[in-house]
């Protein structure tokens, strides 16, 4: 069962990556951008950023290591229970999220850098390209 310092090593691990308060609960900031919080809310979880598609397809999985709350509808983001979520499976939420929220210059100079064959690399293949605003 991974805990918050496995998810803070996991994130550590990537790029220009720090702990720090984000809507006053722990969370992890790349460039300052919060892509993870840890909930202390009466239901716990960890929120993790992700695509409005991917929330939907890990909703109706029907996986328990997922869920929502009505605060968090039309948000592209996902409550995951650490007690639930296979370690494998949140290094690659993780790295998807930071994914999300890393300036465009730090995502070429990851995806340039020689990469060991971990789920950082699988991810990186298979993740939707993100939307600049």
């Amino acid at each position: 069962m991974p805990t918050w310092k496995d998810v803070t090593r996991i994130a550590l691990a990537l790029p220009k990556t720090e702990v720090s308060m984000w809507y006053g609960t722990l969370g992890v900031k790349v460039a300052g951008k919060g892509f993870l919080r840890y909930r202390t809310e009466s239901d716990g979880g960890l929120v993790v950023l992700c695509d409005l598609d991917k929330k939907a397809a890990l909703l109706d999985s029907g996986d328990p290591a997922y869920y929502t709350t009505p605060h968090y509808d039309g948000f592209g983001s996902i409550l995951v229970n650490l007690e639930k979520v296979k370690r494998p499976v949140l290094v690659d939420l993780i790295t998807e999220a930071w994914r999300r929220k890393a300036p465009m210059k730090l995502l070429r100079e990851f995806d340039a850098a020689p990469q060991p064959t971990t789920a950082k690399r699988s991810t990186r293949r298979t993740a939707a390209p993100r939307k600049r605003r």
